[in-house]
């Protein structure tokens, strides 16, 4: 199964997603995208993954140019409140999901507040995207009862 997450940047969310969404199966395609791609994955969620044991060191933001070419079972934008606009993708897509969250790299405030934040996000990444794999992904393999049509 071949996933792409989208967004804008590629800096945050979108990897934060892509990150758990592998750790559930190692067998699923999970990629993430910018539309506008940033020069570089946000420090703090470098940070805030490092401390649910997920390294994001070496990973960098990648344009939504690189995967228009391929199929993807699911395309899902990860963009949220009312000042962003999600991307559309014009790739060859089976399901199309919007699983909207806050920008954490939005947030300003002090430190301790900016970093809370980012983790706020990150659990509520990681718990919408532990749902949408046990709801969506995990559904799709479960067997057909013998007796059913």
């Amino acid at each position: 199964m071949k996933i792409l997450i989208l967004c804008t940047g590629n800096s945050c969310r979108s990897q934060m997603a892509q990150s758990f969404l592998s750790s559930f199966d190692h067998q699923l395609g999970v990629f993430s995208a910018g539309t506008e791609p940033a020069e570089k994955v946000n420090e703090n969620a470098i940070a805030v993954m490092e401390e649910v044991g997920i390294d994001l060191s070496d990973a960098y933001p990648k344009s939504v140019e690189r995967y228009l070419d391929k199929d993807w079972d699911y395309v899902i934008t990860v963009c949220g409140g009312a000042n962003e606009t999600c991307p559309a993708f014009a790739g060859k897509v089976k399901h199309r999901l919007h699983i909207g969250f806050d920008d954490p790299a939005a947030v300003t405030g002090s430190e301790d507040f900016v970093l809370n934040e980012f983790r706020r996000i990150r659990n509520e990444i990681k718990n919408r995207f532990y749902a949408f794999y046990i709801e969506e992904i995990k559904k799709q393999e479960l067997p057909k009862c013998c007796c059913e049509d």
